[in-house]
This record gives C-alpha cells, sequence and structure tokens, in this order.
C-alpha cells in the first residue's frame, strides 16, 4: 500500500462563500502554477495591456484607480482578466498549454496589483528573456532579469464581478464574423482615432476590415475605436486578428463585440460594451436567466458537476443532470454571476474559475431583480393570457408578451426598448407567469 501526506496551511472556512484552503504539500507557499512562460516578450506585453485596461477609465477619464487583473489558473492554462474603470471594456490574456512551461498543480483564482515596479520590469523584457511565473492563492510573483517582484492578493471591486456576469452572458451570444492577417490588422488597429467615441460598423472586405457608419448583416459592431487602444502594443507578436460578434441586421442598434489578437502560445482580447458609455455592469443580459425559480436548484446541481477542464461542455453537463441544455445555460448564467464561470468566444465554450463571492449575492448586486421579485410576492401583477397589469407604487403599467419578448409601458422600456434587459415589471409577469405554468402542471 502507498499512503501520501498532505500539509494545510489553514483551515477551509464556510461564511458568505465556500473558501477551500489548497494542499501545497511540505512548501511553505502552495502554488497553483510555477514556471517559465514560453514568449516572455509577448505574456509581458499582453500582461500590461491587461493592467492597462484595469487602470483607464474611457468614459469620463480620471485618475487611474485600480490595477488589479484576476489571475486563474485552469487545467491546462493560465487566463488574466480586467474590467476597465468604467468597467465598459473586459480584457483577457490567455496562457495557453504551449506558453507555459510548467504544471499546474492546483486550480484556483486570485485578484492582485501591478504595480509601478512590476509595469517597469515588465516592460524590459524582450522575446528571448527568461519570464518566471507563480501564482498561488495570495499573491502573483513574476521574476525577471531584475528580480522576482510579488504582488499581494486586493479586494475585487464587487461591480467587476457584476461586469463577469454580465460579459458572460453577452459573448455566449457571439459568433465568430472575420480575420485578418497581422499586416491587415496592424494597417487597421493603426488607423483607428484614439479619442473616437462614435458608434463604427466593421464589414469584412477581401482581406481586410471595411469601417462604415451604418449596420448591416455580417458587420461587427466597433463601439469607441479609442477603446481597442491597448491591443497595439501587441501587434508585433500577433498572427492574426479575430472578431466576434451577434448577428446583426440593417438597422441594428449599437451591440457588444470581442476583438481578439492571437498566436500559437497567447490570446489578448477585449471586449467592447455596446457603447462607450456604458459599463457591462448594467447591461442586464442576466437578468432572465436568474427570473425563473428553478435557475437557483439547477445551478446547485450544476456547480456539483462542473469539473476543471479547459472548457465546460453544456451538452454533457444536460445529459448528466438530466435537464435541457436551456436550463443549463441559465444555470451556468447564476454562476457565472456568483463568479464561478466565464465565456471563451475563441473556443465557444463555458471555463471554469472561482471568485470570492456566493450566488446568495445575486439580489443584491441587480436590483431590478429584487424589486421585481418583490412586485410579483406582493401581488402586483394582475394578467390573462399575455397581457398584464403590474401595478407600481401609485402607476400600473401594462406588460405584453408576445413571439417569446416582454414589452412594456414604463419609462425604463420606452428609454432602452430592451437594449438593456428586461423591466423589473416585465420581469414580475414572467416570474408569475412561470409559478402558475410549474403549479398547473403539478
Amino acid at each position: 500500500m502507498v499512503s501520501a501526506a498532505y500539509s494545510y496551511l489553514g483551515s477551509s472556512t464556510l461564511d458568505e462563500s465556500l473558501t477551500l484552503q489548497t494542499s501545497g504539500g511540505p512548501a511553505a507557499h502552495p502554488r497553483f502554477f510555477t514556471g517559465f512562460l514560453t514568449d516572455p516578450g509577448a505574456a509581458a506585453t499582453g500582461l500590461l495591456a491587461v493592467a492597462e485596461v484595469a487602470r483607464t477609465r474611457y468614459f469620463r477619464p480620471v485618475s487611474p484607480a485600480s490595477l488589479d487583473p484576476v489571475v486563474t489558473a485552469g487545467s491546462d492554462r493560465l487566463r488574466f482578466e480586467s474590467f476597465s474603470g468604467c468597467c465598459g471594456v473586459y480584457a483577457r490574456m490567455d496562457v495557453l498549454p504551449a506558453g507555459l512551461d510548467g504544471e499546474i498543480v492546483a486550480h484556483g483564482t486570485t485578484n492582485v496589483d501591478v504595480n509601478v515596479p512590476l509595469q517597469r520590469a515588465l516592460t524590459r523584457v524582450g522575446r528571448a528573456d527568461p519570464l518566471h511565473v507563480a501564482v498561488g492563492p495570495d499573491d502573483l510573483t513574476v521574476t525577471t532579469f531584475d528580480g522576482p517582484l510579488v504582488e499581494r492578493k486586493v479586494p475585487l471591486p464587487s461591480r467587476w464581478l457584476r461586469g463577469f456576469a454580465e460579459a458572460q452572458v453577452l459573448t455566449a451570444r457571439f459568433d465568430p464574423r472575420a480575420e485578418i492577417g497581422a499586416a491587415e490588422a496592424r494597417v487597421l488597429l493603426n488607423r483607428l482615432p484614439a479619442s473616437d467615441r462614435s458608434i463604427l460598423w466593421a464589414v469584412p472586405a477581401g482581406r481586410s476590415l471595411r469601417l462604415t457608419s451604418r449596420p448591416a448583416p455580417g458587420a461587427v459592431c466597433l463601439p469607441g475605436a479609442g477603446r481597442l487602444a491597448a491591443l497595439k502594443p501587441f501587434l508585433r507578436y500577433a498572427s492574426a486578428l479575430r472578431v466576434y460578434g451577434p448577428s446583426v441586421a440593417a438597422g441594428s442598434g449599437p451591440v457588444a463585440s470581442t476583438w481578439e489578437l492571437s498566436m500559437p502560445t497567447l490570446r489578448l482580447s477585449l471586449t467592447l460594451s455596446p457603447e462607450p458609455y456604458r459599463g457591462f455592469s448594467g447591461e442586464g443580459a442576466v437578468l432572465e436567466s436568474l427570473a425563473a425559480d428553478e435557475t437557483s436548484d439547477d445551478a446547485d446541481l450544476i456547480s456539483a458537476l462542473l469539473s476543471w477542464d479547459p472548457a465546460i461542455d453544456v451538452d454533457a453537463l444536460a445529459l448528466a443532470a438530466g435537464i435541457e441544455a436551456r436550463r443549463v445555460r441559465d444555470a451556468l448564467a447564476q454562476l457565472g454571476v456568483a463568479g464561478r464561470v466565464g465565456y471563451d468566444v475563441a473556443e465557444a465554450g463555458y471555463f471554469h474559475r472561482t471568485l470570492p463571492y456566493s450566488a446568495a449575492a445575486v439580489e443584491r448586486m441587480n436590483p431590478r431583480l429584487a424589486a421585481a421579485r418583490a412586485l410579483a410576492e406582493t401581488g402586483a401583477v394582475a394578467y390573462t393570457g399575455d397581457l398584464a397589469m403590474v401595478r407600481s407604487g401609485d402607476i400600473s403599467y401594462q406588460v405584453r408578451h408576445a413571439a417569446g419578448a416582454y414589452s412594456c409601458t414604463c419609462p425604463w422600456w420606452a428609454k432602452h426598448r430592451g437594449e438593456r434587459g428586461p423591466c423589473k415589471h416585465a420581469l414580475a409577469f414572467r416570474m408569475v407567469r412561470t409559478e402558475f405554468a410549474v403549479e398547473s402542471a403539478a
């Protein structure tokens, strides 16, 4: 018989969230990953880009307040993620298996500062210089020719968590729209005005992309072209630019999009909110997925089935859980709000991460959802078929359900027309209708 002994630095805890202590064997400081990055110059440039996004407010710029990338060690890769100070740009660098010379011995997530000394050290890393990285639950250690630099874990802004959830739901609706070579990407990105906040559309044209002011089928929205500036330093390493977005038609309003520079070992992407003044944290894309009563139970079930595979297979989870794929996606949306999953447009699949929040915080972070639940529970919804009157304060609003979508006579709906998620009255109607359907089926 072979036996093994494991040493833990502390006890696991359960308060608002579950914190599992990692096993580090006899080491004083357990690590998720320790090793070299095989494309050091590109990795250093990509990490600086992720930190640059975190310190930038693209709408109403002010002094930088945060340089706190989130670092996740998955089963075969590292991911570095951040949001801009205005929460309108989501940046991610994926270090792929070919980019790692080391072993991922545990899975986990931490969020750290990238302070000035580390920024300066990263700017001096060349293509052939060694770049050693150690990622643990409480710190990130980067070693260059300048020596080791340790960045400690810092609190994660709660607005980022909402941003992670919204970006995950929005990007899950994206498809690849265009791919151009590095030379064409360099010309395109260098032509973009640095301070442009207009809404442009990119249309495939031969080997490049043509920018227009009007949407058309097959086009990709480019809202605020100046927000792509963080990609430019990475151009010298990239082999291609890929662009992702939802399906649009002539007359479509602005939508989010993802712009990704790639090479065999790394991917650096920026996802832009639909308009420069809009942050992902207020988009409301997760609300319909969270409104169903069954979603919370489904999320618990899917959470128990999740593994740290490079990608989460929705169909396999649906089969294992015995529920529809739609319910799995809704459950993943709730887990995304709790910081448990993200979405990778390049691989068209979800991935696992663990942020320091619990699903119990969902309604606190989504006031529209909490307000809708209060309306539903206090009998404010009276409906017949697909038409409802929802009383909110001293005013009643008419909500209509047609062709799978809801509309409302409230000012919120008149202003946004569903582009920023459903209003609280439509959500309340949906909750009541769903509850009635479940009770009738029983």
